[in-house]
């Protein structure tokens, strides 16, 4: 395929992370990269951020690749060969990990890849089926949550309540969050195309989450919890977000990303087991990078290495790599 930028004409019936009122929210770099197969017409797209760094120039695909038309696996690949080609002749020094909301089917050669997956609620089934798909379980701790009186409200004004539940949940954790202009300006630019839940008990705030959406999907991009949240509180958000965007015609709800096989009584079993409760299809795929430039592509790895213990295809390659050793 002949690989050239592209002029980015969302629709409502693409990723929300497609959209360019996304990408802005981002940096000021970005753009679709579009896959021509020769009849003038786009087979494929890619929507992706430039991220500059001191010393380095970074490419990082903001969702998998999207098929404007019939695309074999085959083809998928080749576009992605070409892509990788194409950014390292345009002065980029590698392709990092996308972001975790891209599953992508396949990717180049030369790339270092891991598996990994996301669950999938279909919201087009009716209401009642997507209760009975719920486990037990959850559908207990629900119905227990709504008898106590936790309450669900929903709206863009609880976005610095959100915030701050989200920074503190990733602090327990020795995470960072972004800081709150950057917050700020997401949720602005993405405006009637991102909703901020709240669930409370007794008037006091137990858990919150953000959700980019398009008729597309709906995205559980941030969550957040108090340190001891009222039993059932979260799963009845997230019961009701379904609901909600069921009825606003969205056809997915995407709880964004789990890791393949994590360790037995891991946190990351404990996160894949509250995701697939809700009753979506587990969806597999692959994370990925590509070194463009040898020399500087290594000094990148090794930062980050070094500051944050690898990204997220360092971290899963070393557990599958001593998950086998122990075999």
């Amino acid at each position: 395929m002949e690989i050239r930028p592209i002029e980015i004409q969302w629709n409502d019936n693409l990723s929300i992370y497609a959209s360019e009122a996304f990408l802005k929210s981002i940096c000021g770099d970005y753009g679709w990269i579009g896959g021509f197969p020769g009849d003038g017409n786009a087979r494929c797209v890619l929507p992706f951020t430039v991220i500059g760094k001191p010393f380095f120039r970074l490419i990082r695909f903001r969702s998998e690749t999207i098929a404007l038309g019939p695309l074999t696996l085959e083809e998928e690949k080749s576009f992605l060969v070409d892509v990788v080609r194409y950014f390292r002749s345009m002065g980029a020094d590698a392709v990092v990990p996308a972001s975790n909301n891209a599953l992508f089917r396949t990717c180049p050669d030369g790339a270092a890849k891991v598996p990994y997956g996301t669950y999938v609620v279909d919201l087009t089934n009716e209401e009642n089926v997507l209760w009975d798909n719920l486990h037990s379980k959850h559908r207990n701790v629900i119905r227990n949550a709504m008898k106590k009186g936790v309450q669900i409200c929903r709206g863009r004004e609880h976005s610095e309540t959100a915030y701050e539940m989200v920074k503190s949940t990733l602090k327990r954790s020795s995470m960072k969050f972004m800081a709150p202009a950057t917050f700020r300006k997401l949720i602005e630019q993405l405006g009637e195309h991102v909703e901020v839940f709240l669930a409370t008990y007794k008037g006091v705030v137990q858990g919150c989450a953000i959700f980019p959406f398009s008729s597309y999907s709906a995205y559980y991009l941030y969550g957040g919890s108090a340190d001891h949240p009222e039993t059932g509180a979260m799963n009845l958000l997230h019961w009701e977000a379904m609901k909600y965007f069921r009825g606003r015609g969205v056809k997915r709800y995407d709880f964004v990303g789990v890791r393949i096989n994590p360790e037995a009584g891991s946190k990351q079993e404990g996160l894949m087991m509250f995701k697939q409760r809700f009753g979506g299809e587990l969806q597999r795929g692959y994370m990925w990078k590509c070194s463009l430039r040898p020399v500087k592509g290594a000094l990148y790895g090794i930062g980050v290495r070094i500051m944050k213990g690898g990204d997220i295809v360092d971290i899963e390659q070393e557990r599958n790599s001593g998950a086998n050793s122990r075999r």
